[in-house]
C-alpha cells in the first residue's frame, strides 16, 4: 500500500492535480510568499498557544502536545499534527491555518485525517477537533463523524488509484484557486 501524507488529503480535496505533480510527474514546486508567511505564523501561534487557557476550547483544563508525528499502518497514512489537546480522557486535534477564508473542505478533511491518526495511535475515538484561523483569531470546532471518516478513506483510495493509473485529473472547476498555485505553470489548461 502506498504510504500517503495527511497533507495529500488536504491537497486532493483542494485540487487533485497537486497529487499528480507530487507523485506521478514530480516537478519543482516554487515556494510562494504565502507559504513562507504561513510557516512564520505557525511559529508565533505555537508560542502564544502555550500561554493560553483552554477556555476557547470549552475545556476547564488539559495538556497540549505540539508537532506530534503520527503514523497508521492500517490507513497507510502519516503526518505531523500542529497540536492536540488531551483533556478528560479525550484527545482533540488542532490545526493552525493562516487564512481569512474560514473553514473549507480541504481544512476539514485534513483535520479528520489527523483525528483518524490519533484514534489509531491511542486506540480511542476522537469526537471533535478544531481549526484555528489567524489572523481572524477564529476557532472552528469540527465534529468527527463516521461520514467524515468514510470520506477520508475514500479520498485515500482515490489518491492511490490515481497514482496507480498515472492519469492527470481534470482541471478544477474553481480555477480561482489556480492564481497562486505553485504548479500553475505545469497545468497548461488553466488561465
Amino acid at each position: 500500500m502506498l504510504k500517503l501524507r495527511v497533507n495529500d488529503v488536504k491537497q486532493f480535496v483542494y485540487c487533485p492535480r497537486i497529487i499528480f505533480f507530487n507523485y506521478i510527474c514530480p516537478v519543482p514546486a516554487k515556494t510562494t510568499r504565502k507559504m513562507e508567511y504561513g510557516k512564520e505564523v505557525h511559529l508565533e501561534l505555537d508560542r502564544l498557544e502555550k500561554r493560553r487557557t483552554f477556555k476557547r476550547y470549552n475545556l476547564a483544563e488539559g495538556s497540549r502536545f505540539f508537532h506530534t508525528q503520527l503514523y497508521s499502518s492500517r490507513l497507510g497514512l502519516e503526518g505531523k499534527l500542529d497540536m492536540y489537546i488531551e483533556a478528560g480522557g479525550e484527545r482533540f486535534p488542532v490545526e493552525f491555518k493562516n487564512s481569512t477564508g474560514g473553514l473549507s473542505l480541504n481544512h476539514k478533511y485534513q483535520l479528520v485525517a489527523y483525528a483518524m491518526l490519533l484514534e489509531d495511535h491511542f486506540n480511542k475515538p476522537v469526537r471533535y477537533g478544531f481549526v484555528y484561523f489567524d489572523p481572524l483569531k477564529e476557532l472552528c470546532p469540527v465534529e468527527i463523524t463516521s461520514n467524515c471518516r468514510e470520506y477520508v478513506r475514500g479520498a485515500l483510495n482515490e489518491i492511490r488509484e490515481m497514482v496507480r493509473r498515472e492519469k492527470m485529473p481534470r482541471a478544477p472547476a474553481r480555477q480561482n484557486r489556480c492564481i497562486d498555485c505553485e504548479y500553475k505553470n505545469f497545468c497548461g489548461d488553466v488561465g
